[in-house]
């Protein structure tokens, strides 16, 4: 049985609890979601892993207009397993 996971619109996004086939989805919710609550910087953590979900989450964001930019996040961020999101005003 598929239950919906509450995910809190709080600009940390943490891919553990969801398949990748949901990612593109997930992102095209939250991103705009965080935009309309004034949260324009976010994290989102996809693990370290292969890198598989990490650069499907960054071949996503490459196509959303409304982001700025991203970047791997510092050591004390996640490092590699973490990306943060500038999202456009």
């Amino acid at each position: 049985m598929n239950e919906a996971i509450e995910q809190p619109i709080d600009g940390v996004l943490d891919l553990h609890n969801f398949r990748p086939k949901e990612v593109r989805s997930l992102l095209d919710e939250y991103l705009p979601l965080c935009r309309e609550k004034g949260i324009l910087e976010l994290r989102i953590i996809h693990g370290k892993g292969t890198g598989a979900l990490r650069e499907m989450v960054h071949s996503h964001l490459k196509k959303m207009p409304i982001v700025d930019s991203f970047h791997l996040a510092d050591a004390s961020s996640g490092g590699w397993g973490a990306t943060v999101a500038r999202l456009r005003r």
